[in-house]
């Protein structure tokens, strides 16, 4: 049987329709009622409650607000599947609601920070301050790949892919150990229970819609994504992993040096010991990072 982790700061689930989609998100309360939240996006394959552990170790002066997007966690699924512009219009209409007079602090994981740098610099001003957690973009894809990437597709629409399906939230755990052997057996679990649903025989679902799985069918134009990029206004918190291998992937496109050139207010630092999920892996660090970078 796993180790629990034990949480210090209890959350609550609120849903709410978001542009016909009902979506999930997970809240920590503040002690500063007058204060806007901090908003939490989660990354690719994860979900907003993973952001406990963050929110365990952070100040509780300032709610924390953690959505899940739209075919992940408890959120909806889109029968049509998903495209990345989506992200930008949902994040919209979340801070609608969420902060509807007031710049927000976004504070974005791997995906989750990809979204929260094009949206600043689409919407600046409703950006305050911003931190991306090793989301720094995706090398630029060459257009003679479009044929294949198309015919993938295709090919996926006609046979998609099943529902993946473990045994017991033991074994669910167990893999997410394996795949991030500096995931605590304590925090495995507590992610394994975030971001499942137990079926009726005793066996977990992660919880996301298996259509984000398929293939990408528009290739990743980074030249547009960095002409966002150089219009983002608000101060820049640019996180990378110790351990790691996030940034040696983009081939240096992601290196702080680069990004500076188009975001010249960029403050990079290094979260020691951790990995792409440096969250789940240090989110001690973590927190302490944006609680200083948020109080300045």
């Amino acid at each position: 049987m796993s180790a629990h982790y034990l949480t210090r700061r209890l959350p609550e689930s609120l849903q709410h329709d978001i542009r016909g989609l009902r979506h999930h998100f997970t809240r920590w309360a503040g002690t500063r009622a007058d204060a806007p939240p901090i908003v939490l996006l989660h990354g690719f394959m994860d979900c907003g409650a993973t952001f406990q552990f963050v929110a365990d170790a952070i100040a509780p002066s300032r709610s924390l607000v953690a959505p899940d997007w739209r075919g992940f966690g408890r959120s909806g699924w889109n029968p049509q599947g998903y495209w990345f512009p989506d992200y930008f219009a949902d994040l919209d209409a979340m801070l609608e609601w969420l902060a509807p007079a007031t710049p927000v602090d976004l504070v974005g994981h791997s995906m989750g920070g990809n979204v929260a740098m094009i949206y600043a610099g689409l919407r600046p001003g409703r950006v305050h301050r911003l931190v991306t957690l090793e989301g720094f973009g995706l090398p630029g894809a060459p257009p003679e790949l479009a044929p294949g990437r198309y015919r993938d597709w295709l090919d996926q629409w006609r046979d998609p892919e099943p529902a993946a399906v473990f045994p017991s939230l033991d074994v669910f755990a167990g893999v997410l150990r394996k795949r991030n052997p500096r995931l605590s057996a304590e925090r495995a679990d507590f992610v394994a229970r975030a971001w499942s649903e137990p079926l009726p025989d005793g066996r977990v679902r992660p919880c996301f819609d298996p259509a984000h799985k398929r293939v990408n069918p528009i290739l990743y134009r980074r030249a547009e994504v960095e002409a966002c990029w150089a219009e983002v206004r608000a101060p820049l918190l640019y996180v990378a992993g110790a351990e790691s291998d996030f940034l040696e992937r983009l081939q240096g496109a992601g290196a702080p040096e680069q990004v500076r050139r188009l975001v010249p207010q960029l403050e990079p630092r290094i979260v020691a010991g951790a990995g792409h999920m440096m969250h789940h892996d240090q989110p001690a660090a973590v927190a302490q990072l944006v609680q200083e970078f948020l109080d300045r």
